[in-house]
């Protein structure tokens, strides 16, 4: 018979493959046996840690929900700087490294409580020692921490500024008298003169600053604001150098503290000298004399100064005072128009009045006078 017709023979187990069968079934239940015992260890493993070390993680789940934190208002002083750009975090740090909170932690979680903590501006700060976190979030959110803050307005002579620094610092003035230029940083075209490179605006002073380094902040304010405006290639424009715009500058803002009368004034400026009309400005001339006062007389006009603008044509030897970036602005970029004169018609009202003619100038002269006559000055 064909073997095709009715397909193979099964093939019959030999001893050897029962051999290898009974080998294999003792291997599987060993594997069986192991695994559940690995399981078991890792069960065994797991009661120890949440069993045996069950107060270690306790300690930092309790020191995560109620971090290390002082009692009380604290004790003594510790003055803190909020730098720009730091946020809440970066506070706490501070806070910690100077024992002001006894964690960053407890500041934070603190801080969580008051929005206001968002508003904290760049300065220093004067807190105290070992305060409970709360105490330090309430209490640097209070004005009355805030240490060292200076303002300094537009049109300060240099000499004015230093007062106000010796003042607020409590360094004498004589150290602010005894200033090298060379150790300001000064832009070259200053030419060793700090007189219209104190750039005004708020400042917070350091602690243990020196009288030069609180100058030197102030200069260096100056060099990163005149960045915002291309003084070179302005200066270039109207045939003048970056010392000589710094100087027109200073002249505008004496004379016109608006913003929107400086541009005009500056017109006056570019005009009188493009004719060759001497300036004859009374705020150079009260530079020279080194006081203030707005009721200029025949006399004052009589001192022998390069900064006497009736005497002396062009712009005065160097800045008399300190301009914003609205007088700057304005020196390089003059409003077009014909305007010889300006005068100060209501100096306390900041209101002033530009004319053409000599008739021009002969009212607004008679409007300031009559202002004067009824607000007489000492």
């Amino acid at each position: 018979m064909n073997d095709d017709f009715w397909g193979e023979e099964p093939r019959r187990e030999s001893r050897v493959d029962r051999t290898d069968k009974r080998k294999r079934e003792k291997r599987d239940k060993r594997k069986k046996r192991g695994g559940g015992a690995a399981a078991m260890a890792a069960v065994l493993f797991l009661v120890v840690v949440l069993g045996g070390g069950g107060y270690f993680g306790y300690t930092k789940l309790e020191s995560f929900m109620r971090p290390p934190d002082y009692d009380g208002k604290g004790t003594g002083e510790a003055t803190i700087e909020v730098k720009e750009g730091d946020y809440t975090s970066a506070i706490a740090e501070t806070l910690y490294k100077a024992d002001v909170v006894k964690s960053s932690k407890a500041f934070i979680k603190a801080a969580e409580e008051e929005p206001k903590i968002q508003g904290v501006q760049p300065g220093f700060y004067k807190m105290r020692k070992q305060m409970s976190a709360t105490a330090a979030v309430q209490l640097i959110l209070d004005p009355a921490a805030r240490a060292h803050i200076l303002t300094i307005p537009e049109g300060l002579w240099a000499k004015e500024i230093y007062q106000k620094l010796s003042k607020e610092s409590g360094i004498p003035l004589k150290q602010f008298k005894k200033i090298k230029a060379k150790n300001l940083g000064l832009p070259s075209y200053a030419k060793g003169n700090v007189e219209g490179y104190l750039f005004p605006g708020q400042y917070n002073l350091p602690p243990d600053a020196s009288a030069t380094e609180l100058v030197k902040m102030m200069v260096d304010r100056f060099k990163e604001q005149i960045q915002k405006v291309d003084l070179k290639a302005g200066a270039k424009k109207h045939k003048m150098t970056p010392g000589e715009i710094i100087t027109m500058a200073s002249v505008i803002q004496a004379e016109a503290s608006k913003p929107e009368d400086q541009a005009k004034v500056a017109r006056v400026i570019y005009n009188r000298i493009k004719i060759g009309r001497n300036l004859e400005f009374d705020t150079p001339v009260m530079y020279a004399h080194g006081f203030r006062t707005i009721d200029v007389r025949d006399k004052h006009l009589l001192i022998d100064s390069p900064y006497n603008l009736y005497k002396h044509a062009g712009l005065p030897p160097g800045p008399i005072s300190q301009p914003g970036m609205s007088a700057i602005e304005a020196a390089l970029n003059p409003k077009p128009g014909p305007w010889i004169f300006f005068v100060a018609v209501d100096p306390v009202n900041q209101i002033t009045e530009f004319g053409v003619t000599e008739e021009d100038f002969a009212k607004l002269k008679a409007k300031f006078n009559k202002w004067l006559e009824e607000n007489p000055q000492p």
